[in-house]
């Protein structure tokens, strides 16, 4: 066979192995893609859905009493009332914030709310806190101490509410009930009202100031400095949150509708609800 009779065939042996190459490639992709689609369809279809926390969309404030310069009650062996506020507190966030709740702290370290050439450092630090919490028009506003007293035997928790808000009251009952259950409290205490705390007057949001022990009492202050007491204190604190937030929540779904007066009728997108805080035009 001549030289460049060979060469030819060697070309067309080549184009027609190419050829050839490609076809196969292109039928093993097909079924490939078949294998794949019948793969899929098989499959079973799972409906994922992200679950809404239960309390998402609620703010509270978290105040943790005193802190910087301000110490606070000071124990019979010298526990600072500052430090164990802050403690329960930062627990507190966290579990709250684990209910789908949004939690501003109005401190989260050994602070004050107070320029250190402040001529009155308590005021401003009253003040700056107070700012906080108006400004985030929270849900609820737990403001966290420990107790003191002349008496050494006195203890338990103690809860106070502004004696003007109804709102208050209940959210403080919710929240005594749920310290003295949980921390089975031989002698329980009841929520007290109060019209003199700066706070509890100046505040337009319903607030509670949670007295969780007392530091005058030897016993009552060992358990407070307890990280298992204190997480004890937390679980309360939450149940007491989430039982007003929740009585609050069916009370705003009892009031959805249509609402008669006499033989008026009167839709409620039509209502505008004024929230019964206490008023402060009057107090100094």
């Amino acid at each position: 066979m001549e030289k460049g009779t060979m060469i030819k065939v060697t070309i067309v042996m080549i184009v027609a192995m190419a050829i050839a190459l490609l076809i196969r490639g292109i039928v093993l992709h097909s079924k490939g893609a078949r294998d794949a689609q019948v793969d899929v369809e098989e499959m079973p279809f799972v409906e994922t859905e992200l679950e809404e926390k239960p309390y998402s969309g609620c703010i509270v404030v978290v105040d943790a009493g005193h802190g910087g310069k301000d110490p606070g009650k000071v124990g019979v062996n010298g526990t600072l009332e500052k430090d164990i506020n802050l403690e329960i507190a930062m627990l507190l966030k966290e579990v709250l914030e684990e209910e789908g709740m949004t939690v501003v702290m109005t401190r989260q370290s050994d602070m004050g709310l107070y320029d250190e050439s402040s001529s009155n450092k308590k005021m401003q630090d009253m003040k700056a806190r107070l700012a906080m919490i108006e400004d985030c028009k929270p849900d609820l506003v737990v403001s966290i101490h420990q107790n003191s007293f002349g008496d050494a035997s006195v203890c338990g928790p103690q809860v106070f509410y502004h004696e003007s808000s109804e709102k208050g009251g209940q959210a403080a009952k919710l929240m005594q009930d749920a310290l003295n259950t949980e921390l089975e409290i031989a002698r329980p205490r009841v929520q007290k009202g109060n019209d003199n705390y700066y706070l509890l007057t100046k505040c337009s949001a319903v607030m509670i100031i949670a007295e969780c022990g007392f530091l005058s009492n030897p016993e009552e202050e060992a358990l407070l400095k307890d990280a298992e007491y204190q997480k004890k204190i937390v679980a309360a604190l939450r149940l007491g949150i989430c039982d007003y937030l929740e009585s609050e929540k069916n009370t705003s779904e009892n009031q959805e509708g249509t609402i008669y007066e006499g033989d008026d009728e009167i839709s409620s997108e039509n209502l505008s609800y004024k929230i019964p805080w206490y008023s402060t035009e009057n107090v100094l």
